[in-house]
């Protein structure tokens, strides 16, 4: 990244554009003057919960002031040229059945369905993106020319796993394709609990744009859907889902009260309902409660008791990958903000080994890095290291 092409300089352009002093930004976005002085001249990492500020009061998305996706590092993993067949294949919905795709039986169809949604999980995004495309079709045929609950599930679920891929990649666009597609299946396959499910994602889309209060009315429409389900595993794993997406988007707007009462609801529900897996691919339960809190400490910069949280999880060998590098990024943003250098970066190595394609595009990975090297007096081999390998 050049001296120039900086998330702080996108920002500072957009500022101008829109006609904002800094001081006149500063007020609008509730940070103070200092920070965003910092960040603009390149001397201070823009957090995400910052740079989603920005881009809201800017009017921006926020991928135009992060510059991703990050196309040198996509051409390095050979997952650019993967993009445009997901891209293309997301547009089949409406076409009916292709004459000249051959489906397979509907157990196998699920079944692969099921293989895609673990390596996603499993961070497998090359394996996940290049198998991808082809079974959307395959799908979507199958679901046109003998169409059944199943199918249309897994079509849905296939959806979802296309949003999973293009979200962790960058290319947000995508992301809201398929989770339009998503409901579309959805409905046909007449699940709530699905539906539901995409609810919550379309949230978390809006957590990362800062659009809180649109983010925290998604999530309440998930819970409605629910309301006729009953108190099945899968319909509380859901419902407890949704209040842990919602503690992280009100976590993001500062609104400390709202934190703690999705916490405390959704807890309640895990008493009733226990650790309950898989169920449409997410994880619910006390270890993805915790989890959850420390992702709502980071974002309201509680860095102090984020530590402390962090040192208590005790993540197991059998949760997602996905979900692990998670717990370590936020982990290692809140030990580089609390001056824990060398701790810091260890959580990224680490969630670098666990999940190296995660981990090179996320961005709270990168703005910790980023945090790393502006604090160091000189940078020291492994974090230089580090900072290349990320494209900083």
């Amino acid at each position: 990244m050049s001296r120039d092409d900086h998330p702080g300089a996108r920002i500072a352009k957009y500022r101008k554009l829109a006609g904002y002093t800094q001081d006149g930004l500063a007020k609008k976005i509730g940070y103070s003057y200092s920070l965003l002085h910092q960040v603009e001249g390149g001397h201070k990492a823009a957090s995400p919960a910052f740079t989603a500020a920005c881009a809201r009061v800017l009017r921006v998305d926020v991928t135009t002031l992060t510059g991703q996706p990050y196309m040198t590092e996509l051409q390095q993993d050979r997952l650019a040229g993967l993009i445009r067949p997901i891209r293309e294949s997301l547009d089949l919905y409406d076409l009916g059945a292709d004459p000249d795709v051959a489906t397979r039986e509907t157990p196998q169809l699920v079944a692969a369905a099921d293989t895609l949604c673990q390596q996603v999980r499993a961070t497998q995004l090359n394996k996940a993106a290049v198998t991808l495309p082809l079974l959307i079709s395959e799908l979507t045929t199958a679901a046109y020319r003998t169409p059944s609950t199943e199918v249309w599930a897994a079509l849905g679920s296939t959806y979802r796993t296309a949003h999973d891929v293009t979200v962790k990649l960058g290319f947000y666009d995508l992301s809201t394709i398929a989770l339009d597609r998503m409901e579309w299946a959805a409905q046909r396959a007449s699940d709530p609990v699905l539906s539901a499910v995409r609810q919550y994602m379309r949230g978390l889309v809006y957590h990362r744009e800062g659009e809180h209060t649109i983010g925290l009315r998604l999530v309440d429409a998930g819970h409605r859907l629910l309301d006729a389900t009953g108190e099945s595993p899968e319909s509380l794993a859901v419902a407890g889902q949704l209040h842990l997406g919602a503690t992280v988007i009100a976590a993001r707007a500062r609104d400390e009260a709202a934190v703690q009462e999705h916490l405390r609801e959704a807890k309640q529900i895990a008493k009733r309902a226990g650790a309950v897996e898989h169920v449409h691919w997410l994880s619910f339960g006390p270890t993805n409660w915790a989890a959850h809190e420390l992702s709502a400490l980071t974002e309201m910069g509680q860095y102090g008791k984020a530590v402390e949280k962090a040192r208590k999880i005790k993540v197991p060998h059998t949760w997602p990958t996905s979900r692990r590098a998670h717990v370590l990024i936020d982990r290692g943003r809140s030990e580089m903000e609390t001056g824990r250098t060398e701790a810091a970066l260890k959580s990224i190595a680490k969630a670098r080994e666990v999940a190296p394609q995660q981990t090179r595009y996320h961005p709270g990975a990168r703005a910790t890095i980023e945090g790393l090297v502006h604090q160091a007096r000189r940078t020291p081999d492994a974090l230089g290291h580090m900072s290349a390998w990320l494209g900083l």
